[in-house]
Parts: C-alpha cells; structure tokens; sequence
C-alpha cells in the first residue's frame, strides 16, 4: 500500500484534471457506483466527525474526516482506497488536500458549465485552505487573473493575496467586500461562519457557496439565495445539509443538481448559485485520478 504525503496527494489532483474525472463520474449510471449517506458525529466545541464511504466495481474509497472550526487546520482527514473486489489496500491518500482540491475542482466544473462570464475577476471570501484551493483552482482552470480576498482576519486576507500574486494574478485584501461586489463575477464564500457574510452580487455573477455543511450554518443570505438560480452538487446532500437553502425555504424543484446542468445549455439568469456540502462520490473520482499515474496500481 501506498502511504502519499499531502505533496505528494497534490502532485496527483491537477485541478483542470480532477474536475474532468467528476464530470466522467457525473456522466455514468448510478446502477455501478455506491455512495450512502455521510455519517456526521458531532463533537465538542462545534467539532463533528464524517465517514464518508463510495465504491465502483473497482475502488472502494473511506474517507475520515474530523472539523473543528476554532482549530488550524480546522480539517484534517485521510483516505482509505482499495480494491473492491478483494479489499486489497491500494493507497492512503492525505484527505484533507484531496477535500480541498475535489472540492476547488466541482466549483472550477461548475464554474465552466453555469457562470454567466467565467472569465471575470474573482472574489474569494474567506482565507482558509478551501480558499487558497479555490484560487489555485479558478486559476489554473478559468485563467482567472485578478483576484480579491476578504477574511474576518486580515493578515490572513493578505497572506492570500501575497500567495496569488507570487502565482502571477493581480491579487488585493479587502476589509469589506461590497467594495468590490460591482466589478466581479464570480464569488466564492469559503468560511465556517454560521451566519451570511454574502448579502449582493451583481448581475451576471456567479456564487460558488462551500463553506456552510450544515443545517443551522448559512453563508449566503437568503434574499440573495431566492434571487438565485440554485444548482447544487448534490440534492441529497444539499437537502439534509445545505444551511444557506435551507433557512431560505426554496423550492427543492427549481433547485438543478450539477449532474442534469452538464447536460443542458448554459444557463440565462441574473445570479447563478452553486451550493455544495460535499459528497464522498467526488472523493471517489480522486481516487480514480490519482490511480491512473503509473506505478499506483
């Protein structure tokens, strides 16, 4: 079995590449693939535990994952992958770069498939690891090349600019994103707040919404949420999970799952939000990635 360091993990999800091998995933039948609900623990001080499991007839992938908002890194996980037929042990993933890097890379599909302008300038809320991952995603598949970064702490704002501008973008901290809401059109919300910290965008934006994982947690306000077209990784997942829909009462059946958007034409609307919480599916599509280098089998 292969024990891979998070470098190591990241040199096998390039990110234009990963979200191709989530959209081959998208496209196949359910009948060969197999992923049950994600069992979440909670525990102490806002802490929660998942198990997240997924299988084809030919990998079995186990994710464990534990989230503790207060902590640096608040997400830590590994990856089990094994052979389904046999349960050979194959590879121990690092999860929490493989949680990063799946998720920037559903954002990056939807993004190419739903975002009225995928080529204007970015704003990332929140300067954690999915927001550095949505960066180094939106970047390396949209060609983004101007980008603003808003935390609730700004030297972490600035770090994250200082880390784009050393990739090559144009890359500014903001102390209130409004200030910038007028010339982007595409937003990423990427934090654990429980409350909205997403009020506006213009027209023609698109919103990739990643951060809230749970009922009572909402990063996007639900006026916002109701001006918006809603498509959604999952609408299981986003069902029992999605905070930021949930709390605005949508309508589940104009809500489109991202698996029936690759197979429609780009969509027309003012606002474009794409709500995820995650699916161990996506996790599965990693492992199938990292698996095809040479010498992983």
């Amino acid at each position: 079995m292969r024990i891979l360091s998070a470098e190591e993990t990241e040199a096998l999800l390039p990110y234009p590449a990963l979200a191709q091998a989530i959209a081959e995933l998208l496209s196949e039948g359910t009948e060969t693939l197999q992923a049950p609900e994600r069992l979440v623990l909670p525990l102490p001080k806002g802490g929660s535990l998942l198990l997240m499991p997924a299988a084809d007839p030919h990998l079995a992938v186990t994710k464990l994952v534990t989230v503790h908002p207060q902590s640096r890194p608040s997400v830590r996980a590994e990856l089990w992958v094994a052979r389904s037929e046999s349960g050979e042990r194959l590879a121990l993933l690092e999860g929490s770069v493989v949680t990063a890097r799946r998720t920037a890379a559903l954002s990056l599909l939807a993004a190419r498939t739903l975002a009225p302008e995928p080529g204007g300038a970015l704003l990332i809320i929140g300067a954690g690891t999915q927001g550095r991952a949505h960066l180094e995603a939106f970047q390396a598949g949209l060609g983004t090349s101007k980008v603003y970064i808003h935390s609730r702490t700004p030297a972490r704002a600035e770090a994250l600019a200082a880390y784009a501008r050393r990739l090559g973008m144009l890359a500014q901290s903001v102390q209130r994103p409004e200030a910038v809401l007028e010339e982007v059109r595409l937003v990423v919300t990427a934090t654990t707040s429980p409350t909205p910290v997403l009020h506006w965008v213009a027209e023609g934006s698109f919103v990739a919404a990643v951060g809230a994982y749970r009922p009572e947690m909402a990063e996007v306000a639900p006026g916002l949420v109701r001006r918006a077209r809603l498509y959604v990784d999952t609408l299981e997942g986003a069902r029992a999970e999605a905070g930021d829909l949930l709390q605005a009462g949508v309508d589940w059946g104009q809500v489109t799952p991202l698996k029936e958007a690759l197979r429609q034409p780009r969509p027309h609307a003012p606002v474009i939000l794409f709500k995820s919480v995650g699916h161990a599916l996506w996790d599965l599509a990693a492992a199938r990635l990292a698996l095809r280098e040479p010498g992983m089998l």
